[in-house]
């Protein structure tokens, strides 16, 4: 800092020189807070690449396991590392109709991640915006959605589950509503337990005096408010929905034959268990064993990171 020259009013002049000081903004506190974790970031690199696997599994995976002309039936129940009939190395071994299991768990990955995310993210759509209206209007309002919330919860999600795919049957969008229906009572309940909060602040009580429209309010002012631990709770209910996606799959209640999922990879080597055919369901229950602990990992940091008073 210089001081060598004077203004006219007398008082010295500073410069600063070197390189200009760099501002924390809240997203790099977040990313920096966020990567001191290894188990969040393995994790998040496991999950990754669980993702990167669904998306490119057309290009890399050694088989299209449900197009008949690449499958031969002579090939089922080949043991790890067997060559089969037509040259084809099973490194993971087949299932019963000749299916390369590593290429079943590639194609297994899209179906999981495809339900998972998508039903949780409808049900968050539907779920926050319940508990932000609930939250906002309060009275009678607040008191039917909570009920309507507290009803949902009473019922064991699998069960539930499993009544409404015995109305609607088989099928991805019916897995995926089964899904928003058994889910959106707990994003309405996190983003309520905020959002009361939040609704006795100074700036929207502000912002109702300016007489701005109730829906600018709700969803420009009090939703921003309540993203964090809508986002922990959106990580950990991914990871759920895909284990109870897996879970009907498995029952036999979840998707189709033809569009497979890891529960319904891992439900097809359930008979032949006993018999030592082992890795039929072995593989594909380490596959989806992972990719929830991987979920669950980043969100259980994320919990820490977004929540102030679990900071040390």
């Amino acid at each position: 800092m210089s001081a060598s020259s004077l203004p006219q009013g007398g008082l010295p002049t500073a410069t600063v020189t070197g390189a200009p000081l760099k501002v924390e903004t809240p997203f790099r506190r977040f990313v920096s807070e966020f990567f001191e974790s290894k188990t969040a970031v393995f994790g998040l690199v496991v999950f990754v690449l669980a993702v990167t696997i669904a998306l490119l599994a057309p290009f890399i995976a050694p088989q299209n396991p449900y197009d008949l002309a690449q499958l031969d039936i002579m090939d089922g129940r080949l043991e790890p590392g067997t060559v089969g009939g037509a040259g084809f190395t099973y490194w993971l071994g087949t299932d019963d109709q000749g299916r390369d299991m590593l290429s079943g768990i590639m194609y297994g990955l899209r179906i999981s991640l495809a339900v998972g995310a998508g039903s949780a993210i409808v049900a968050c759509l539907v779920g926050a915006s319940l508990g932000l209206l609930a939250a906002y209007a309060g009275g009678k309002t607040d008191t039917v959605i909570m009920r309507l919330v507290d009803l949902q919860l009473s019922f064991p999600s699998i069960l539930a589950a499993l009544m409404i795919l015995a109305f609607l049957g088989k099928g991805i969008m019916n897995v995926v509503l089964a899904l928003v229906i058994v889910e959106w009572a707990y994003y309405a309940r996190t983003v309520r337990g905020t959002a009361l909060v939040e609704r006795r602040r100074e700036y929207i009580e502000a912002a109702q005096c300016l007489a701005l429209p109730t829906w600018r309010i709700i969803f420009r002012h009090l939703l921003p408010n309540c993203l964090p631990p809508l986002i922990v709770v959106g990580t950990m209910q991914v990871a759920r929905a895909i284990a109870l996606e897996a879970t009907l799959s498995f029952l036999g209640l979840g998707v189709p034959i033809t569009e497979p999922s890891l529960g319904l990879l891992i439900s097809n080597g359930y008979e032949y268990m006993l018999s030592g055919k082992y890795w039929i369901s072995f593989y594909p229950g380490i596959a989806l064993l992972v990719t929830i602990v991987s979920i669950n990992l980043v969100g259980d940091h994320l919990r820490d990171v977004l929540n102030p008073r679990l900071k040390k």
